[in-house]
């Protein structure tokens, strides 16, 4: 259940950096607000990435 929260978590932050990214080019004016904008989104794209790459992986077996 975890790992599906985790994958699901990832895409949705994927699909929302996407937005702001594409929010901030139609929306905003060529400029420091729109730049600060795009990384801001491509930071959340970024953050989604890695959350779906790690519920992809195998987990580890405790060596207790």
């Amino acid at each position: 259940m975890r790992l599906a929260a985790m994958r699901l978590t990832g895409f949705l932050l994927l699909l929302a950096g996407w937005v702001i990214d594409l929010a901030a080019v139609a929306l905003l004016k060529p400029g420091t607000a729109q730049a600060v904008f795009v990384v801001a989104g491509t930071g959340v794209q970024i953050l989604g990435l890695v959350l779906a790459a790690r519920s992809h992986l195998i987990p580890r077996e405790d060596k207790d």
